[in-house]
């Protein structure tokens, strides 16, 4: 029989809660009028708004550069860990293999071990082999091996709450097993996919340290370029970059959101 817990009880967890969003939402509420600056200081609130910290960022190729990188690395890195994340939870999901486990483990000892380590072991391996450094390629690599945690571990609980005998029944009537998984199973977890596609180039976007170690020059990202421009002069364009990266970091997932609640949504009317 459950217990009851009435508010007064539940108090403290509210004041927690609310102490948590306060400590999220108000650097983003201080950084996007600080943005809009007149002055060359970063003081809130401003003493004049003016868009001119925005016309920098769009006028320095150095920004316009590192956000191309940063766009065409995302992507890349979503395509890579997309395909080859799904197709790793969907075999251990499958498998009985005894080492599927540790396979499991492997693919996301990445979220348990310090990034300035997997980039420091990036850089001696990319200095070994030669040519990777300051490449698409390069960072390609080292951001998928960070983002596909994610991938895994997204696609590992939409395939536990798939009913696999769905996949079976299509085999059985002759499918193959690769026409059975794009043709049954795959659409019944889209939004799973959907999800791990977001997160993993959300993931890159982001990513600083291994950009930090294996990339500079005109394959700085933006994130590498933000963390040195902060290095060297603090100035409202570093708000301004702030708050465009809030845009994208934060208008995708919630536009995921409402669309797939809809989706739900219609579907649950359609069965009813």
């Amino acid at each position: 029989m459950e217990s009851y817990v009435p508010h007064r009880g539940r108090l403290w967890l509210y004041l927690l809660v609310g102490l948590v969003i306060f400590y999220l939402v108000v650097p983003m509420l201080i950084v996007i009028p600080v943005s809009f600056s007149s002055t060359t200081a970063m003081t809130f609130p401003p003493r004049g708004w003016s868009l001119r910290w925005y016309e920098a960022f769009f006028g320095e190729q150095k920004w316009i550069g590192s956000v191309w990188v940063s766009l065409r690395v995302a992507f890349f890195t979503m395509i890579v860990t997309t395909v080859s994340g799904v197709a790793a939870a969907y075999a251990l999901h499958q498998s009985s293999f005894r080492l599927s486990e540790t396979i499991r483990a492997t693919l996301i000892s990445p979220l348990a071990v310090p990034s300035i380590l997997i980039a420091v072991g990036m850089f001696f391996v990319y200095a070994r082999i030669g040519g990777l450094l300051n490449t698409t390629l390069g960072l390609v690599l080292g951001h998928s091996v960070v983002a596909m945690p994610f991938v895994v571990l997204t696609m590992a609980a939409g395939f536990s709450s798939f009913d696999m005998s769905q996949e079976m029944v299509a085999r059985s009537l002759g499918a193959n097993r690769f026409k059975a998984f794009l043709t049954v199973t795959l659409p019944q977890v889209k939004f799973s996919v959907a999800t791990a596609m977001l997160l993993s180039f959300l993931v890159s976007f982001d990513e600083l340290i291994i950009s930090l170690m294996i990339a500079s020059g005109p394959m700085s990202t933006l994130s590498r370029v933000t963390f040195a421009t902060l290095r060297d002069d603090v100035d409202p364009t570093l708000a301004a970059v702030s708050t465009l990266m809030l845009i994208v970091t934060s208008v995708p997932p919630l536009l995921l959101h409402l669309y797939a609640s809809r989706a739900r949504k219609r579907e649950g009317r359609d069965a009813g």
